[in-house]
């Protein structure tokens, strides 16, 4: 992690690590930590926070660590503090999270994770929206992607045995691992 830091400074201005608040379980707000993809300051004033293949923001080092998921590193110490698991449903944004009806909000009372059953399915997420127009992204995001991810996590959460967390850590290095084979 310490030579990934070096790199990142390296190769563009900014920290090396990204800060964003994001919800936890029973709604606690908490700094996810992650390291950083995107170019600082770069006078884009859109305000998107939901990115794709082929965002302009994002650094030519930070589409390797994306690609490797290897920019998910820093959440170990988001493990070690309490505020995530290893395996639990990604922890989004409160304005992600407020939009959630019914059963989907039981969601919040699981600690958040790095890794799911939705984030390997979604696991190229940027990719498939590539063909979004920019406009359009938010709101498929809230109104297909995250009830399929919340609904897909909350199944696994409320069934989670230790050998179902094996399955899915195993399934995250193998996905990791060989998807960028050749």
């Amino acid at each position: 992690m310490v030579m990934l830091a070096v790199v990142i400074k390296a190769s563009s201005r900014g920290p090396f690590l990204f800060r964003q608040r994001r919800l936890g379980k029973n709604g606690k707000q908490f700094p996810v930590l992650k390291f950083r993809t995107m170019y600082t300051n770069t006078g884009d004033s859109s305000g998107a926070l939901i990115t794709r293949s082929g965002d302009c923001r994002v650094t030519r080092v930070g589409r390797w660590l994306r690609k490797w998921k290897l920019d998910e590193l820093p959440q170990f110490v988001n493990v070690l503090t309490g505020d995530m698991s290893i395996v639990g449903h990604r922890p989004d944004m409160l304005k992600y999270m407020q939009t959630l009806n019914g059963r989907d909000r039981n969601i919040l009372y699981f600690r958040p994770g790095i890794t799911s059953p939705a984030s390997l399915k979604f696991r190229n997420e940027e990719h498939e929206l590539a063909s979004v127009p920019p406009e359009e992204l938010e709101q498929l995001y809230v109104s297909k992607l995250l009830p399929q991810k919340i609904g897909m996590d909350l199944d696994y959460a409320e069934h989670a045995t230790f050998l179902t967390d094996c399955r899915i850590l195993l399934q995250t290095a193998f996905s990791v691992l060989c998807s960028h084979r050749g």
